[in-house]
């Protein structure tokens, strides 16, 4: 009988555009304010930094994708690399990251749908949107692909709309409550670093949050029709990506908006939009931003779930959750992970925040384990089958020094957040994680592998 596989249901837009929607989340939407607070015009080399490092990082994955399409996600070449509990160690944490994620994004679908319905409890948006999105995913990978394709497009129009809005009111001169609009903005109140290096170094920690989600694409490499063209495609179009959504939209933002003028707490796309006069921009950007959260509530929803089948085909978790539905969806790993996201909802609102921030803030230091993983992956490779990747035509630019450079920037973040007191406490409760998800294997990996035969 032959083994079902995953169907390659991922057209070349579908992944063109969550590779975007990959790098464009509620950290650029809702973080931005407290980065440019922390940074000032600064923000804007920490976000070229950040990005041209781990388009470094998305290239190792690529190369390595593309070296054997029978990989399903990166899991699977870690394993191959690494061994298999390091497959499982990484597995399970890129899956939390994901829940965690998730925890966030459902959270914040009820707070954002109670800007038009306040009297609505807030558990309960997020609890629909979380059903709409299981059944779509249920349905066919295509589905996925389709949402995610215009989750994306409504975040990138948004943030077009801003860019060229935010170009005419600086040629204009136009004049905010602020004062005019002019890229002297940029120097013009303390220079390009007004908070020293002190401030740009730890606005790392946000902007690195803010380009969680980028490796999604290394989860759509079973799904996807003809992957030697599309993938590449989509790493390669990341710098520009880089450029136009993230400094492009930041720079408009602040030659409005002097940097010192922008509230932290709040949007600074929301601040801009209500300089310029729409007095539906609150609703507009709260749109923009709810399906911004959905989008991430979405790809976290397929990314736990491909990942658990992956585990599951490699007998890293029980041999039911790799099982296809008659769509080729693996409908047990996306109720399972589904199941454990409803748990999390039902804890965030009943748990104080800290715990929540806590739990978010564990997610972020997870993703650079994982990160981390990959670039290590990738040296084993080009170690042990120097024939192999001779063979690969999409390679890492400057091998091994690129692969060093990308773990010096992972190592660099780690000790930013050690410096950050509301980040401080995840470097000593992460290290739990890791011990329990070692000690499982440890206790589980022969039941399971038995099982699976």
């Amino acid at each position: 009988m032959q083994e079902e596989t995953l169907t390659r249901g991922l057209k070349n837009r579908h992944v063109q555009l969550m590779a975007i929607g990959g790098a464009i989340g509620t950290g650029l939407f809702l973080g931005a304010g407290k980065s440019i607070h922390l940074a000032g015009p600064s923000i804007l080399i920490a976000y070229i930094i950040t990005g041209m490092v781990l388009f470094l990082l998305m290239r190792a994955l690529g190369e390595l994708l593309l070296s054997n399409l029978e990989y399903h996600s990166f899991v699977d070449f870690v394993s191959d690399y690494l061994g298999n509990m390091a497959a499982f160690v990484t597995g399970w944490t890129y899956w939390f990251c994901w829940i965690s994620i998730a925890m966030a994004d459902l959270t914040a679908v009820g707070l954002y749908t109670q800007y038009w319905f306040p009297q609505v409890p807030q558990w309960m948006p997020g609890l629909i949107a979380l059903v709409i999105l299981l059944l779509m995913n249920l349905a066919t990978v295509k589905l996925f692909g389709e949402m995610e394709f215009w989750f994306a497009l409504i975040k990138v129009l948004a943030i077009l709309a801003l860019i060229l809005v935010g170009l005419f009111m600086i040629v204009k001169g136009f004049s905010t409550a602020k004062g005019p609009s002019s890229f002297a903005n940029l120097w013009n109140h303390g220079g390009i670093f007004p908070k020293g290096i002190h401030g740009f170094l730890l606005s790392f920690q946000m902007v690195v949050f803010a380009f969680v989600g980028m490796e999604l694409v290394g989860l759509t490499a079973g799904e996807t029709k003809d992957p030697e063209k599309v993938i590449p495609k989509a790493i390669n179009n990341i710098p520009i990506r880089i450029l136009l959504f993230y400094v492009g939209a930041l720079l408009i933002i602040m030659s409005i908006y002097p940097w010192n003028a922008i509230v932290p707490s709040e949007s600074p796309f929301v601040q801009v939009f209500t300089a310029i006069g729409m007095t539906a921009a609150g609703g507009i950007v709260n749109f923009v931003v709810l399906t911004s959260a959905a989008s991430a509530c979405n790809s976290a929803i397929f990314s736990t779930s491909r990942m658990v089948y992956s585990m599951a085909k490699d007998h890293n978790a029980p041999s039911s959750l790799s099982q296809l539905n008659s769509r080729k969806v693996p409908s047990n790993a996306l109720m399972f992970s589904s199941i454990v996201i409803l748990i999390a909802i039902v804890l965030n609102y009943v748990m104080p925040e800290g715990v929540f921030t806590l739990i978010t803030s564990v997610s972020t230091v997870c993703f650079l384990f994982v990160w981390g993983i990959i670039v290590i992956s990738h040296l084993r490779y080009r170690r042990t089958r120097p024939e192999l990747a001779g063979r690969n035509p999409f390679k890492l630019p400057l091998y091994p020094l690129s692969n060093y450079v990308v773990l010096a920037f992972l190592v660099f973040v780690l000790v930013i957040l050690a410096l950050a007191e509301d980040t401080r406490v995840a470097l000593f409760v992460t290290p739990v994680w890791f011990i329990l998800v070692a000690g499982i294997y440890l206790l589980k990996k022969r039941s399971w592998s038995s099982n699976g035969q």
